[in-house]
C-alpha cells in the first residue's frame, strides 16, 4: 500500500472538496464555455468545455508541441501565460468571447492566476 502524507492527502481532499461545491453552480454552454484549468507540479492544463453538449471546445497544455516550444518549464509561471494565450488564440478561432471561468478548486494565484490574466489578454471575457 503506497504511503501519502496525510497533509498533502488532506490538501488533495480540500481541494476536490472546493471543486465539486463550485462544479454544482457553474457550468459551461455553447455560447459561454466553462473555462476549466487543472495544474499539477509538472505541468498546467486549460480547457473550454461546453457542459450542455458534454463536448470539449479546445483545449491547450504545457504538453501541446506549439506550446511547449520555447519554454524553458513547463511549471512555471511563464508556461502558464502560454497556455493562457493559446487558449485565448484557440477560442477566438471558435468565435468565443466569454468563458466561465473553473480553476478547479485552486487558489487565485501563482500559474493560475498567471493563466487566467493571459487569456484575458488574449480576448477572453470572465
Amino acid at each position: 500500500m503506497k504511503k501519502v502524507h496525510k497533509k498533502t492527502d488532506k490538501k488533495v481532499r480540500n481541494r476536490v472538496r472546493r471543486h465539486l461545491r463550485v462544479r454544482k453552480a457553474i457550468s459551461g454552454t455553447a455560447k459561454r464555455p466553462r473555462l476549466a484549468v487543472f495544474r499539477s507540479n509538472m505541468h498546467i492544463y486549460a480547457q473550454l468545455i461546453d457542459d450542455e453538449t458534454k463536448k470539449t471546445l479546445a483545449t491547450a497544455s504545457t504538453l501541446s508541441e506549439d506550446v511547449k516550444a520555447g519554454l524553458k518549464s513547463t511549471s512555471n509561471k511563464d508556461a502558464a501565460e502560454a497556455v493562457g494565450k493559446r487558449i485565448a488564440e484557440l477560442a477566438k478561432e471558435k468565435k468565443i468571447k466569454t468563458v466561465v471561468f473553473d480553476k478547479s478548486g485552486f487558489l487565485y494565484h501563482g500559474r493560475v492566476k498567471a493563466l487566467a490574466e493571459a487569456a484575458r489578454k488574449g480576448g477572453l471575457k470572465f
